[in-house]
């Protein structure tokens, strides 16, 4: 095995490398910025998944036929909450937690319902959890072929689907690289096919701080008024790898498969629920088409502050160890906490492509139904009446 990549830069948001001037130190933007290397402790117990940069060239992607699983469910999903001690549900648009579920054991149908669950509530947590690596992937190609990530480290074991996560004390992230706004992403938007149901487990955690949050694009996409619902789904946006890709040729790391700009739907629908999402993020998304560049950034601001901004979009995630979260990448948009340093945050994900995401025109057009709101299908369920009004009312002024 070849030695793990090292760098001596810091790569900034531009992608210029900078030296630290009477830094013991190295400091970091966490979003452009794999880790190079690590703090050198070769008897640190999972040093096997230490961060290792594959230097290799890889094919483009191509599109693959993926069916999400979760249409084969069980709507009452009544395998796997049956099979669960405890079902808790963390905040009202995202987020559960099941307790008494060994994730090494799930029957096909419990997979299916998992997914459909998580596809429902964005993200599902599980602690306790002894499934190895080997398991993770296992359970993670249920859901569709795994993504092969162009920039990021593979573990020193020569896992080629396995995303590694990790930071140590030997590099601090830099407050003045980044804003907390910016760690705000759906994993690699900007691919064809953008992943679906993601599964990250912790090995090594900080006894206080590295949470995780995440928020809800269906929240999102309710929150607003009729009109830009509407407006909103007519638009398309151009999700690019090209920051990413800079950022490792500024640190002297490879980039592995060429770099890519894909345009995806503002708005788009989920395969089995058929809710309506809004689907942009800071980390990758760069531009509206067809609109003049200050609308469009305006718009983006506006989405981007609503994902980082309401708390009752999100829900935040404290890791112990042996801790999984399993979310939905096509409806979530999730970022870490960088408030853990010096302390190590080691984590593996395992990253199945999901479908292209489709419009609500696409979906319609497609499939016959009418895509949905789904805050106005919960209250539908809960047998609350909600009148939409659609009318824009009267201005409220003099001159």
């Amino acid at each position: 095995m070849a030695p793990v990549a090292t760098s001596t830069d810091i790569v900034k948001e531009d992608a210029t490398p900078v030296k630290p001037a009477g830094q013991a130190e190295k400091l970091f933007n966490p979003f452009y910025s794999p880790p190079g290397g690590d703090n050198g402790d070769e008897s640190y117990p999972y040093a096997e998944f230490k961060p290792y940069f594959l230097n290799v060239s890889w094919e483009p992607l191509k599109e693959v036929k993926v069916v999400d699983c979760g249409a084969f469910a069980d709507p009452s999903k009544a395998n796997l909450l049956g099979a669960a001690s405890k079902v808790k549900h963390l905040t009202p648009s995202i987020g559960t937690e099941l307790e008494g579920i060994d994730l090494r054991q799930l029957t096909d149908a419990q997979k299916d319902e998992l997914a459909l669950l998580v596809a429902e509530r964005g993200v599902v947590f599980f602690r306790d959890q002894e499934i190895d690596i080997h398991q993770q992937l296992d359970l993670a190609r249920h859901y569709g072929p795994l993504h092969k990530h162009a920039t990021t480290p593979i573990p020193r074991n020569g896992l080629e689907e396995v995303h590694v996560v990790y930071n140590d004390g030997s590099r601090r992230p830099d407050p003045s690289a980044f804003s907390k706004l910016e760690l705000w992403h759906s994993d690699v938007s900007y691919e064809v096919q953008p992943p679906s149901t993601t599964s990250l487990k912790v090995i090594t955690t900080p006894e206080v701080g590295g949470d995780t949050l995440w928020s809800s694009g269906y929240a999102l996409y309710s929150s607003l008024s009729p009109g830009l619902q509407t407006y909103l789904e007519g638009l398309t946006a151009v999700h690019s790898a090209t920051f990413q890709a800079e950022g490792n040729r500024a640190a002297g790391l490879p980039v592995r498969r060429q770099e890519i700009e894909t345009i995806h739907p503002v708005v788009r629908v989920h395969p089995v629920t058929g809710w309506k999402s809004v689907y942009v993020n800071y980390g990758f998304t760069r531009r509206i088409i067809g609109v003049p560049k200050a609308e469009s950034d305006t718009i983006l601001n506006f989405l981007f502050r609503q994902i980082s901004e309401n708390p009752d979009h999100q829900v935040r995630f404290k890791w112990e160890h042996n801790s999984i979260a399993i979310w939905d990448n096509r409806v979530t948009i999730h970022s870490a906490t960088f408030d853990f340093w010096p302390a190590t945050r080691h984590a593996l994900r395992a990253t199945p492509h999901g479908e292209k995401p489709t419009s609500v025109e696409d979906y319609e057009r497609q499939t016959g139904k009418v895509a949905k709101d789904r805050q106005l299908e919960i209250w539908k369920q809960q047998g609350v009446k909600v009148e939409v009004n659609t009318k824009v009312g009267k201005a409220r002024y003099n001159d």
